[in-house]
């Protein structure tokens, strides 16, 4: 087989991310225990308040933590103590805290396709100091011969990275679980993709998946080892 670019994206493609970012969120939901608004209305707004922040912060467990400040502040029935305040940012503290899990298979398959003499690149979004902190402490780094960390995916972002690379579209793929950030701007910016579906992917990354344009290849696996069929 030719050589491939493959371009990996890192949170619940690489390794567990939303899964405890879901956990602080049910943990604010039940400590807000608001009296008026079901935990489904409740999670809504934080939705919201999270987009709101997005465009102010970026992402990240910094951005995560305004988010659930803003969102108590706005929501709470009670003054919000400086205690208070200090409990609901210990919510992000305890995301940003959490040890790398790496997923199922994951380190076996990089060695895999870098034994059949792949370019992988590590393409990630979000805050740089901690995705940097992420990459260093999940032991994968060596796998990849470069790692980029965009504020956002985009497909300004995927032509950047196409050309700073001098790589070519119909041998490069970009592989994730998200749709709006891995899949979709990968395809419009006119290289392959592969979809890892991922059962805990933030609502904000859930999109329809666009039809591929001509001449660009669209691949959906169910795990991420799945990739050694197709590479």
């Amino acid at each position: 087989m030719v050589s491939q670019t493959l371009l990996i994206d890192a949170d619940d493609t690489l390794w567990e991310n939303n899964v405890y970012f879901e956990q602080a969120i049910a943990g604010f939901i039940e400590r807000l225990n608001h009296c008026h608004m079901s935990a489904q209305e409740v999670r809504l707004f934080l939705n919201e308040v999270e987009r709101e922040t997005i465009l102010e912060r970026g992402y990240g467990s910094h951005s995560f933590a305004h988010s659930l400040v803003k969102c108590f502040e706005r929501l709470a029935e009670q003054p919000v103590t400086p205690e208070l305040h200090e409990f609901v940012w210990g919510f992000a503290h305890q995301v940003s805290n959490n040890p790398i899990e790496l997923i199922s298979g994951v380190p076996e398959t990089l060695n895999y396709l870098n034994g059949r003499q792949h370019h992988l690149m590590l393409m990630t979004k979000g805050n740089l100091t901690e995705q940097a902190g992420k990459v260093e402490r999940s032991g994968l780094k060596g796998y990849f011969a470069a790692v980029e960390i965009v504020a956002e995916k985009n497909p300004t972002a995927y032509k950047g990275i196409v050309e700073k690379y001098q790589l070519e579209p119909d041998t490069t793929w970009m592989i994730g679980n998200s749709p709006r950030s891995d899949i979709n701007p990968a395809l419009a910016a006119g290289i392959n993709a592969v979809f890892v579906p991922h059962d805990m992917t933030w609502v904000l990354e859930h999109e329809t998946i666009d039809p591929p344009p001509a001449g660009v290849r669209l691949l959906e696996v169910q795990q991420f080892s799945d990739l050694q069929q197709y590479f």
